[in-house]
């Protein structure tokens, strides 16, 4: 039987069958949130995740990152190198993704370890709330626009009317799985991943048939500008998986018991192979057509009765990513104090998405956008997830999630007036470094004393990272953690 909390965050549910509980259910609506997820309640196995992380990375915005990278000058081969390199940070994402299980909670709340109570409603209102719902925006600026040549197709001018109409109902079917919650997804994320598989399959065989794999700009890029682009390609590619500190989300109704190490295994790998691959059927297509405008080129070598199917199968995996978002959108308004359902909170974050999503398509350049998003967003959550994944390690992912659902004073993780200064003080000090190593929108000092290079990325972890590891290192809770059997 479910546990009962206060019901802006939880309503009461039975069970269905034999270890999954009524609501989670696909065909109702979650009752939990950001509340403890009793052990009664628990099921499934790591390998599940594998599908809902490939659905969610089989997307528009992937092709549009790995066409940017040739854009910027780099050769087909440096390009591929960067998309793997890039990807490899989902592994941090798998990292996290063990404090789900451990704790029985989501990340909102998991990261009251890392910043204290009251600290923690910070972390959430910005480096979860707000980051989230940029990404949601940024993925759903994305499938509106493989959406408006869908409309054209079906003879329907696609107006500024007619734009902010498609704009709403993508995000309206994106919302509804959100609203559905952790149950429908992981119902829907598996036939989303064959049937994305599938029409990808399709473009690659289209794509690889036109790319020329020996491809060389005219001007090819040397010494400290081939740095500052490698640096700069990788940092865009890292920003997906560092976006998602989130990952405990969508592990935390796993066993306690499940394996940490299938745990990181299923989830980095179901996102690192399609966003692989993906990216570099961008960068392969670059080579052949001109990504500048990567829907309208990608038509010119895809089989003419594909095109629709193609432009559908883009909607489609930016509305996967973004059920994702959205929902842990929902989970971090609640984390932040709010006293809402999660299913209002979801609402409310598509509303303000929609909104920036109307901007960014109908006012400023999207490729721009996108690009320069991208890598400033990485000065805040490159720091945020080497706090938290330096927090996993020093614990040994251990985590008591009745003891971290306690906002009282007398909570252990109350530390001093409801803040962690130690966490605090990590993640504060690595943004700041890295804000000095950033070539974006704007030059920091350490970029342009390196003749534009950007560090910010590799810095403002390392900081972070490090000064926690210290700081930490000899706290009670840490302590306890590590000790507990």
């Amino acid at each position: 039987m479910a546990s009962t909390i206060n019901d802006p965050h939880q309503a009461a549910g039975g069970t269905s069958g034999p270890g999954r509980p009524e609501a989670e259910r696909a065909g109702r609506i979650e009752a939990h949130g950001i509340d403890h997820i009793p052990d009664s309640e628990r099921h499934g196995r790591p390998r599940d995740l594998f599908a809902v992380w490939a659905a969610a990375n089989v997307n528009y915005l992937s092709l549009v990152v790995g066409g940017a990278l040739v854009l910027m000058g780099l050769s087909l081969g440096q390009a591929l190198a960067v998309i793997v390199i890039g990807n490899l940070f989902w592994l941090f994402t798998g990292l996290l993704a063990t404090s789900g299980p451990a704790a029985g909670a989501p990340s909102e709340v998991v990261t009251r370890a890392l910043y204290g109570v009251l600290g923690n409603r910070v972390n959430n209102a910005v480096g979860g709330w707000l980051v989230s719902v940029c990404y949601f925006a940024l993925n759903l600026a994305a499938a509106a626009t493989a959406a408006f040549a869908l409309v054209e197709k079906a003879g329907i001018t696609a107006n500024t009317g007619v734009k902010v109409l498609v704009i709403v109902v993508i995000a309206a079917l994106t919302l509804a799985i959100s609203v559905y919650g952790h149950g429908l997804i992981m119902k829907l994320y598996l036939p989303i991943t064959l049937a994305l598989t599938a029409a990808f399959a399709v473009v690659a065989v289209a794509v690889i048939g036109h790319a020329d794999f020996g491809y060389q700009p005219e001007a090819r890029l040397s010494g400290v500008e081939l740095w500052a682009v490698l640096i700069a390609g990788t940092t865009m590619i890292a920003s997906g998986p560092l976006s998602y500190t989130t990952s405990a989300d969508f592990s935390r109704y796993l066993p306690a018991a499940s394996s940490r190490r299938a745990i990181v295994g299923w989830t980095a790998a179901g996102a690192f192979l399609p966003s692989v691959i993906t990216c570099s059927l961008g960068a392969l297509a670059a080579t052949a057509v001109d990504m500048t405008d990567p829907q309208t080129a990608l038509q010119e070598i895809l089989p003419g009765w594909f095109s629709p199917v193609f432009l559908i199968a883009l909607v489609l995996g930016t509305v996967s990513i973004n059920a994702l978002t959205a929902y842990s959108a929902g989970l971090a308004l609640q984390a932040v104090g709010l006293r809402i359902r999660r299913t209002v909170s979801v609402l409310v974050d598509g509303a303000v998405a929609v909104a920036l999503t109307l901007y960014g398509l109908l006012v400023s350049n999207f490729l721009d956008t996108v690009s320069n998003a991208l890598q400033v967003i990485v000065v805040l959550i490159g720091p945020l997830m080497a706090v938290y994944a330096t927090d996993v390690v020093l614990r040994r992912c251990r985590y008591d999630g009745l003891a971290l659902g306690d906002e009282t004073p007398g909570s252990p993780f109350w530390y001093t007036a409801g803040v962690n200064g130690a966490g605090a003080f990590s993640l504060i000090t690595g943004v700041a470094a890295a804000a000095l190593c950033v070539n974006t929108l704007y030059t920091g000092p350490v970029a342009g004393a390196l003749g534009g290079m950007d560090l910010s990325l590799p810095v403002g972890m390392i900081v972070s990272a490090g000064l926690y590891a210290v700081l930490m290192r000899r706290d009670r809770t840490v302590l306890a953690a590590r000790a507990a059997a």
